[in-house]
C-alpha cells in the first residue's frame, strides 16, 4: 500500500484553511454575539436589583415615619388626659382626626413609593394579559355568542329612557360580515326594541373581536369583547 503524500498534504491543508476560516467569519461573531446578549442580561438584572433596593429603602423610611406617627398619637392622647377631664371628649375627638390625617399621609406616601416603583412594569402585564385574552376571546366566534351579545344589546336598548331611542338612523357595527338574513332578523328585533323604525345600517370592525355596537348622532351603546377588555384594562392600569 502506497501513500499520496501530495494528496495527503493538500487534504490537511483544505482542513486547516477550512478550520481557519471558522475560527475567523462563524465562531468568533457567534462568540462575540453571546457575551454581548449576556453583559445586556445582566445589565438588566443589575437595574432591576438597583430598583428593588430603592423601592425596600423607601418603604423601610415610610414604616418608620408611620411608626413616629403613632407614637406621636399616642403622646397627644396622654397629655389630653392629663388636661382636663371635662375637655376629654373633644380632645380625643381632635387627638383621633389628627391621627387619621396622619395615617392616610402615611399610606398614600407609601402607596406613591410602590407605584412608582412597580407602575410600568403592572401596566405592561395588564397590557399583556388584556393582548392574550383578546386573542383567545378572538377564537370564540359563533352563533351562540352572537346571540348572546344581541340579548344583551337589547336589553340596553329597552333601558334607556324614551327620548334617547328617538333616532333617525343607526349604524349597527360586528366583527364580522352578518348574512343579509341574519341583519334582517337583527334589525327586527332593534327595530321593536327601541320602538321606533330609524335606518338601520350594518358595518364590519374587526378590532370589536365579538359582539355587536349601536352608533349614532346622539347615541352610542358598547357592546362588544373589545369594550369589555378596554374597561378591563383601564381598571388594570388605574387600580
Amino acid at each position: 500500500m502506497s501513500i499520496d503524500w501530495w494528496t495527503l498534504g493538500l487534504q490537511a491543508l483544505n482542513v486547516l484553511i477550512l478550520i481557519w476560516l471558522l475560527a475567523r467569519f462563524f465562531w468568533r461573531p457567534v462568540a462575540g454575539m453571546i457575551e454581548q446578549r449576556r453583559a445586556a442580561a445582566q445589565t438588566l438584572l443589575d437595574e432591576a436589583a438597583t430598583k428593588r433596593a430603592a423601592a425596600e429603602a423607601a418603604l423601610a423610611e415610610i414604616t418608620k415615619t408611620r411608626a413616629g406617627f403613632a407614637q406621636e398619637r399616642e403622646a397627644i392622647l396622654a397629655t389630653a388626659k392629663a388636661e382636663a377631664t371635662t375637655a376629654r371628649a373633644a380632645l380625643l375627638a381632635e387627638a383621633g382626626k389628627e391621627a387619621e390625617t396622619l395615617k392616610h399621609a402615611a399610606q398614600e406616601a407609601m402607596d406613591a413609593a410602590q407605584q412608582a416603583a412597580s407602575q410600568s412594569w403592572r401596566d405592561h402585564a395588564s397590557r399583556l394579559a388584556v393582548d392574550i385574552a383578546a386573542r383567545l376571546a378572538a377564537r370564540l366566534q359563533g352563533e351562540a355568542v352572537q346571540a348572546a351579545f344581541l340579548e344583551s344589546l337589547l336589553s340596553e336598548i329597552r333601558a334607556l329612557p324614551g327620548a334617547a331611542r328617538q333616532a333617525p338612523a343607526l349604524d349597527v357595527f360586528s366583527a364580522t360580515e352578518i348574512p343579509p338574513a341574519a341583519q334582517t332578523s337583527i334589525a327586527a328585533q332593534i327595530t321593536a326594541a327601541l320602538g321606533t323604525a330609524p335606518q338601520l345600517t350594518f358595518q364590519t370592525e374587526p378590532t370589536l373581536i365579538a359582539g355587536l355596537e349601536l352608533r349614532g348622532a346622539h347615541l352610542s351603546i358598547k357592546n362588544s369583547w373589545r369594550a369589555d377588555l378596554d374597561r378591563i384594562l383601564q381598571d388594570l392600569t388605574h387600580d
